[in-house]
């Protein structure tokens, strides 16, 4: 199950102070949009499980600290916060559409931004301002990778024109699901469609008999064949005015043999997927481990592997939750690590 967590920034109905456009338009109306259209399209895929932070209904601004608390004690996978963004308050003709990760390196959150990026600034038809660095609150208390949204300017005269169409905001949070699912390799909820019952006389079994009597064809698939049963096969294969005659006998016959089912190729077996192993090479000293639910970065990372100790170590690969993640058993139970081009491990 993967989980997702969402935010739309700040709160409605004047509760936050400012965060507004210069016409009195709150910005947690146009947030609120956006994440009720993501959520929406997240429902479309397999497997996810969504925790909204703010306060769907707008009427409070919940602190930061509780959403990120949240988060965190869910065990969210991601963290997406949607913003709109203000330059001076006052209309402008600035532009564009920004996602920030926090300070310093943080390849997953980085590699989730630039996925979401890509299809915020098509479904927003804005400049792409790029991927941005900030010490805030959303991205620097939370313990999985987490993406900070600006989809354009409150406060900007071009901006303002998308932000007021339902339609693009709607797009933008489907962009958001699909930047999302793309990064996490996520798959769409495949509707069967209902199948219809099997007519009874369909699953008959088959018989090699060739000759006209309907007594011995009825024996030869096991069937019953006496008058009360074949009384009651007439009457489902449409023979009219049964009286046990040879004519009617004949005409039951061949109206059974004519329904036999054709015969289904067996399909062919799946040739059996082969497990892959991750092998850490002997020249790494240690190697960092990571608890399940956790940001695979260094300061989360409670203890470590010693390939170089044992020549190198080999381990089945039970999953891969990120880009260039895997999860390994170990002797501390299931552990993540990181296994990027960079360090040298080889994935069979």
């Amino acid at each position: 199950m993967i989980k997702i967590a969402i935010d739309a920034g700040h709160g409605g109905f004047g509760v936050t102070a400012g965060k507004r456009t210069p016409a009195g338009e709150y910005e947690w109306n146009f947030n609120n949009k956006v994440v009720l259209s993501a959520i929406k399209y997240f429902k479309q895929y397999q497997g996810v499980s969504l925790l909204r932070l703010d306060d769907s209904t707008g009427k409070t601004d919940v602190p930061l600290i509780t959403r990120t608390n949240k988060a965190n004690a869910w065990g969210a996978d991601i963290l997406i916060s949607v913003h709109h963004n203000a330059n001076t308050g006052s209309w402008g003709e600035w532009t564009g559409t920004e996602i920030y990760t926090y300070l310093g390196i943080w390849p997953q959150a980085e590699k989730l931004a630039s996925v979401v990026l890509r299809k915020l600034v098509q479904a927003y038809g804005l400049k792409d301002r790029g991927l941005k660095k900030a010490d805030f609150h959303m991205l620097r208390e939370s313990k999985m990778p987490a993406i900070l949204i600006e989809g354009g300017y409150m406060d900007s005269s071009i901006d303002i024109k998308k932000m007021r169409d339902d339609k693009i905001l709607d797009a933008a949070g489907k962009a958001i699901a699909e930047g999302v699912a793309e990064y996490l390799g996520m798959k769409k909820v495949i509707n069967k469609p209902v199948s219809k019952p099997a007519v009874p006389t369909q699953n008959k079994p088959s018989s090699s008999y060739s000759g006209t009597s309907i007594v011995d064809y009825l024996k030869s698939i096991g069937m019953d064949s006496s008058k009360e049963n074949r009384k009651k096969l007439a009457k489902q294969y449409g023979v009219s005015g049964y009286d046990f005659s040879s004519g009617k006998n004949l005409e039951l016959l061949n109206k059974m043999r004519a329904n036999k089912p054709a015969s289904t190729p067996a399909t062919p077996s799946k040739p059996a997927v082969k497990k892959q192993t991750v092998h850490l090479p002997a020249g790494a000293n240690t190697w960092r481990t990571y608890k399940l639910g956790v940001q695979p970065v260094k300061k989360n990372s409670d203890w470590s592997l010693t390939p170089s100790k044992y020549g190198g170590l080999t381990y089945d690969i039970l999953d891969r939750p990120y880009p260039n993640v895997v999860t390994i058993m170990t002797s501390r139970g299931k552990r993540n690590i990181y296994v990027g081009p960079e360090t040298g491990a080889v994935i069979r």
